[in-house]
């Protein structure tokens, strides 16, 4: 409940937010096809992210119950952060400026997430302070997990163009599950 409490907060200014100038050139409708098959691109980049996750607590950190609670929790909280501000524009996130507000917002709770652990109140939600190698590993991690959830979304607007661009489907033919219907 504290992830989600956090996160929510994170996000409360992207009202704010304003979208790329071509993305208000023209109308565009829902297209849950287009929906589902971005879900079908990114979903397993974010999964593959969590096993590795699992597998660093475990095998590499042999995290106790505690030490893998705090880390998921550092962890999962950085990366669905953090990944708006990749999904939130078909351009390169770093080009493609945030309000301001919704900026600070995530990163303070990003902040706030690495350091509750080593607070009186983490130890209360059952955190422990995590090492140094610790948390460059979570930081890596979730730096990876940004780079290739970019490299995915660029790959998926190359293969499925929004409505109204150029589409190349002799790259979409060999997508039969996914092809736009």
């Amino acid at each position: 409940m504290l992830n989600n409490l956090l996160y929510d907060v994170s996000e409360l200014p992207i009202p704010l937010d304003e979208v790329d100038p071509e993305a208000t050139v023209k109308p565009e409708h829902w297209d849950m096809h287009f929906i589902r098959n971005f879900m079908l691109v990114l979903g397993p980049v974010s999964s593959v992210f969590d096993f590795l996750t699992f597998g660093l607590l475990l095998l590499v950190f042999h995290a106790d119950e505690a030490l893998f609670h705090t880390g998921w929790f550092i962890e999962s909280l950085a990366t669905q952060v953090l990944v708006i501000f990749v999904l939130r524009t078909r351009r390169n996130p770093l080009r493609s400026r945030p309000h301001p507000l919704l900026a600070t917002t995530s990163v303070t709770v990003v902040g706030l997430a690495i350091a509750l652990p080593f607070t009186p109140l983490g130890s209360w939600f059952g955190f422990v302070p995590p090492s140094a190698a610790f948390l460059l590993t979570i930081a890596g991690l979730t730096a990876s997990y940004l780079l290739l959830a970019q490299g995915a979304k660029w790959g998926f607007y190359r293969l499925w163009p929004p409505v109204g661009a150029a589409t190349p489907p002799h790259l979409r033919s060999h997508l039969p599950l996914i092809a736009r219907s």
